[in-house]
C-alpha cells in the first residue's frame, strides 16, 4: 500500500454550546437576591492547522469521524461555563479543504496556519440578561446552540519550485534520482510511478530547489482516464513546469502537444506558467538527431537536452530552471 495519501474525507462534528444557568440567589440575609446565571460555554471548534512536517494525508486515512467536546452550562455568581475543547485536524502544507458542496472553506499555505472547519455552538444566556423593570427574577435561561455537522474533504496539492510533466516511462523517477537524495521506484514499464516523489536538488554556491516527480499523464488524463486526472492537481501548485519528452518518442513535437492539451482541458491556467521543454534520454542521441528534433519545435520552445543516467546536460538544465525560477 502507499504511503502516500492525497484525498480524505472526514465527517466533523463541533461541540454544543453549553445552556445558560437560571440560578437564583439564595443567601439566608439576601432573601430577594435576583437571577445569578452565568452563561454557558461555547461548543469546541473543529480546525484544520497546517503541519510543515507532514506530507501526506495519510494519518487522517482511517478517521471517520471527529468530534469536539461540548460547552459546559452556565454556573451560579453569573460564572460562565467552560469553552469545549477544539479539536485539531493537522495537514501538510497545500492541504484544501471543502464542504459537502464542493466549496473551498480554506487551505493552508503555511506552517501553524488555522482555519476553523466547523465553529462550535454558542453558549446560552443566563438568566440576568433577561432581568427587567417588570420581570426581577426570570426563571428561564437560554439553551446552548447546537454545533455544525457535515462531512469535510481534504484534499493536498503538492508545493514545489518545479514540476515534471510527461507520459509514462518518459524519465522523470530517472532525473529526480540523478539530481536530488529521492529514491524513486524506476523500472521500464508505464506507471512505475504511483504516488508523487518530492526531491530538493542542490545547485551552485549552497543554493537548492524542490523538484516534484508527478505520475505519468496519458492523453484524455484530463477527462479522468489513466492515473493523471488524480495527479493533474499537483501541477497546479508548482511554481515552473518541466516538459519531459524521451529521445525515443515517435514524434517529440507532438507529444509536448498532447500533454500540452492535457493541462489546458484541466485547468486553462496552467499554461500561463513558465515552463522549459526538454528531451530526457538524450544518451541515445548523436549530434545529427538532436538537431532533427530540435528543429520539430518552434524558436521559442527549443528543448533542452539531458541524460539523467549519463548525467550528459544536467547542470545545463539545472541553470535553466534556476534562471526561469529567479530571473
Amino acid at each position: 500500500m502507499s504511503n502516500f495519501v492525497d484525498y480524505v474525507k472526514i465527517h466533523c462534528k463541533s461541540g454544543h454550546g453549553g445552556a445558560g444557568s437560571a440560578h437564583l440567589r439564595r443567601e439566608k440575609y439576601i432573601p430577594k437576591g435576583g437571577p445569578d446565571g452565568g452563561d454557558g460555554g461555547r461548543g469546541g471548534h473543529v480546525i484544520m492547522k497546517g503541519n510543515a512536517n507532514e506530507w501526506t494525508l495519510l494519518p487522517l486515512r482511517y478517521t471517520r469521524h471527529v468530534k469536539a467536546e461540548r460547552g459546559e452550562n452556565g454556573g451560579k455568581n453569573q460564572l460562565t461555563g467552560a469553552y469545549g475543547a477544539d479539536v485539531y485536524i493537522e495537514v501538510p502544507i497545500g492541504t484544501i479543504a471543502k464542504n459537502e458542496d464542493g466549496e473551498i472553506i480554506g487551505e493552508i499555505l503555511e506552517d501553524g496556519q488555522e482555519i476553523i472547519l466547523m465553529e462550535g455552538g454558542k453558549g446560552g444566556l443566563g438568566n440576568e440578561h433577561f432581568k427587567s423593570s417588570t420581570n426581577q427574577t426570570p426563571r428561564y435561561a437560554q439553551p446552548g446552540m447546537d454545533g455544525q455537522e457535515g462531512y469535510v474533504t481534504f484534499e493536498l496539492k503538492i508545493l514545489a519550485d518545479v514540476g515534471l510533466v510527461g507520459f509514462p516511462n518518459a524519465g522523470k523517477s530517472t532525473l529526480l534520482a540523478s539530481v536530488s537524495a529521492a529514491k524513486p521506484k524506476i523500472a521500464d514499464y508505464a506507471f512505475t510511478t504511483l504516488t508523487p516523489n518530492l526531491g530538493i536538488v542542490d545547485y551552485r554556491n549552497y543554493k537548492s530547489f524542490v523538484m516534484a516527480d508527478i505520475p505519468g499523464i496519458i492523453e484524455g488524463a484530463a477527462e479522468g482516464k489513466g492515473l493523471g486526472h488524480r495527479f493533474l492537481r499537483h501541477i497546479e501548485r508548482n511554481s515552473i513546469l518541466l516538459f519531459l519528452i524521451p529521445a525515443d518518442s515517435e514524434d517529440h513535437f507532438q507529444e509536448f502537444k498532447i500533454l500540452e492539451n492535457e493541462l489546458k482541458e484541466y485547468n486553462p491556467e496552467l499554461l500561463d506558467k513558465d515552463f522549459i521543454v526538454s528531451v530526457s534520454k538524450s544518451d541515445l542521441l548523436d549530434d545529427e538527431l538532436k538537431k532533427e528534433i530540435a528543429a520539430e519545435f518552434p524558436e521559442n520552445k527549443q528543448p533542452l537536452f539531458f541524460s539523467g543516467v549519463t548525467g550528459e546536460g544536467l547542470m545545463e538544465l539545472k541553470d535553466a530552471i534556476w534562471k526561469q525560477l529567479h530571473g
